[in-house]
């Protein structure tokens, strides 16, 4: 049977490979809308393309149907394809709002950004593997095949499997800065986009490392998918760690837009900024943000 989160993103899919950038993300049949929250008439109207980081696309999702709840008129259409593809959108104008999942660089000052909320970027590898923690060196290690056999880490003989991002996605980028790499020095047998991707990848290798979204990692693992969450210099990968700032790799998760946002855009970027939604924040394992 499949968890809620694959059929979340099952939905993505279908937008990127079939709905076409002007079809609403379907409905599962089920309400995200609270219990203490009645689904309310509004003169709200109109279609929003939200495009971007499929770190953040399922979390936008049940943002956006919770909306949709509140404004029957509305309709809220969530696309992944990358961070690098949120910014574009959003500058192009082919999407009114792009996601965003890592801090902005000095050359994207020109979009308008919110914090929805904080997340982290964590090693995973196979339940089965009997390490729990590496060290920021030996991570450089193998990523760059100066170790290739999991004995030589105190592991298990056996080749490693090194699981690397595709460009244009920021969970790569924020990899690369954290341990000081360059893109050309990574050696990988397998390339993934998606952190769910990622997550699939490890989960059904023994031998395989990756690196994924604390979040999708910790809500993957709490379903009963077979991976482990690594630690890193001593700290455990957690949303907890993540929350307290103790967990030396996180993030920021934006959404951009290329201009000041009015309208039925400005109402929803201030619902999806709000303490509405931080239930679905935390379910979804990220951290909210206090405003």
């Amino acid at each position: 049977m499949k968890n809620g989160y694959e059929v979340m993103l099952l939905v993505s899919l279908c937008s990127l490979s079939g709905c076409g950038p002007s079809s609403s993300v379907p409905s599962d049949g089920q309400s995200t809308t609270r219990a203490d929250e009645a689904p309310q008439v509004s003169g709200l109207s109109g279609t929003i393309e939200v495009t971007g980081s499929s770190t953040i696309a399922p979390l936008m999702m049940e943002i956006g149907k919770r909306f949709e709840s509140l404004h029957p008129a509305v309709r809220i259409n969530v696309q992944m394809g990358g961070s690098s593809r949120g910014i574009g959108d959003a500058r192009q104008g082919l999407a009114e709002i792009g996601m965003v999942s890592r801090d902005l660089k000095s050359d994207e000052a020109d979009l308008k950004h919110f914090a929805i909320a904080r997340d982290g970027v964590c090693m995973i590898v196979h339940a089965e593997n009997p390490l729990s923690e590496l060290n920021r060196n030996q991570v450089i290690d193998i990523y760059t095949r100066k170790v290739a056999n999991w004995k030589d880490l105190g592991g298990t003989d056996g080749k490693i499997t090194v699981v690397n991002k595709a460009e244009g996605r920021s969970t790569l980028e924020v990899f690369l800065d954290y341990f000081k790499l360059k893109a050309e020095q990574i050696e990988a047998d397998i390339i993934i986009g998606d952190n769910e991707q990622g997550v699939k990848t490890v989960s059904t290798s023994p031998s395989a490392i990756g690196y994924v979204s604390v979040g999708t990692a910790q809500f993957d693992k709490d379903a009963g998918v077979p991976i482990k969450l690594l630690s890193i210099g001593g700290v455990d990968a957690t949303v907890a760690t993540v929350a307290d700032g103790t967990f030396p790799i996180s993030r920021t998760l934006n959404l951009v837009t290329k201009d000041e946002p009015t309208g039925l855009v400005k109402q929803f970027v201030d619902f999806a900024t709000s303490p509405d939604v931080h239930d679905l924040v935390r379910e979804l394992a990220f951290v909210p943000l206090e405003n």
